[in-house]
């Protein structure tokens, strides 16, 4: 294996701890068949999902991103003063304004830091790692806190048997710093948006194009409109070609590393992406059957499943992969510093 890691940045930035968090309630398939026309096989055959985690009524996406973040900065044994600054990727904010992040930052008792929330829907997570890397790369910080966390609950029609099987709730935070003397980190990345696709995946309603008015609710505006198979073409093409167009630019194959973690939206795509890659399955990660498709939270939560099953460790050389709605993709190659 040749590893081309690039030297351009003064300092090297890695993830040094992470934490999850996922609500104690479970939506079943079983659970849905009461609900909607399906049934489990049906569900598992097409999706691999099993259940998913739902949250109680009131409860909002600031406060499941709050409870992942203290697992993280407990685990790193550090008080959130500490951090200087929070990004919360979400599609689902407790209200468009204020961000997230300040909510978070609050709750957290983050005195003294600054941050924002990013919208890229089930890229999010990956592009606000991406940005808090470069922060600290620049050296202008030293502890960034990247959240991705979403209540998908609350924008899902329960009468939607195509939408409704898919989602559920869920919120992961990693802690961004400078490496160590002999530590790599974070090594590429590779982002692109195709705009064009924004019809296939969207939510219509709240924003400045049709805000909230009676007319909006009863056309159920304010719930996820997704043309499925346009959804599920394009992802299974351009999670491809971010990760091999990667893994080419850095003189590696698929062979050469130690974990996949995509992005956990359909068992069919991850598995159609490893096979390009040439990876075994036993080196890709998935926990879809378990979680669903929680949008910005699903690289996190499945990083410490990776952990927990003993397939992510020290010098690990992984990638993460995403598609999703805008269209967004997004993949991201690193050594596993923790």
């Amino acid at each position: 294996m040749s590893l081309n890691v690039k030297t351009h940045a003064a300092v090297r930035a890695k993830i040094s701890s992470i934490g999850t968090y996922v609500p104690p309630r479970l939506l079943t398939n079983a659970d849905l068949e009461k609900m909607v026309d399906t049934n489990d096989a049906w569900i598992m055959e097409r999706t691999g999902i099993r259940q998913r985690h739902i949250v109680e009524k009131g409860v909002a996406t600031s406060d499941i991103a709050t409870e992942a973040a203290k697992i993280c900065l407990e685990r790193r044994g550090i008080p959130a003063t500490e951090v200087e600054v929070i990004i919360v990727a979400t599609v689902t904010p407790d209200m468009m304004f204020p961000a997230t992040a300040c909510l978070v930052q609050n709750k957290l008792g983050a005195k003294g830091a600054w941050g924002f929330d990013l919208s890229a829907a089930c890229s999010g997570f990956v592009y606000a790692l991406q940005t808090g890397i470069k922060l600290v790369e620049s050296g202008a910080h030293k502890k960034v806190l990247v959240i991705g966390a979403d209540v998908m609950s609350s924008i899902i029609d329960y009468t939607d048997r195509t939408t409704c099987i898919l989602f559920g709730d869920g919120a992961g935070a990693v802690l961004i710093e400078p490496c160590a003397e002999g530590e790599i980190g974070m090594i590429d990345f590779v982002h692109e948006i195709d705009g064009s696709g924004g019809p296939a995946l969207n939510m219509p309603g709240g924003g400045s194009l049709n805000p909230p008015s009676i007319a909006t609710v009863e056309a159920k505006m304010h719930y996820i409109h997704q043309d499925g198979q346009a959804v599920y073409k394009f992802a299974v093409r351009k999670m491809s070609e971010a990760t091999e167009t990667l893994l080419t630019r850095n003189g590696i194959t698929g062979a050469d590393l130690s974990c996949f973690i995509p992005h956990q939206a359909n068992k069919r795509i991850i598995l159609s992406t490893a096979e390009r890659l040439g990876m075994p399955e036993d080196h890709v990660i998935i926990n879809i059957d378990r979680f669903g498709n929680t949008t910005a939270a699903t690289i996190p939560l499945a990083m410490q499943t990776a952990m927990d099953e003993g397939k992510l460790k020290k010098n690990d050389l992984v990638l993460i992969a995403s598609v999703g709605a805008g269209f967004t993709v997004g993949a991201a190659l690193m050594r596993w510093e923790f």
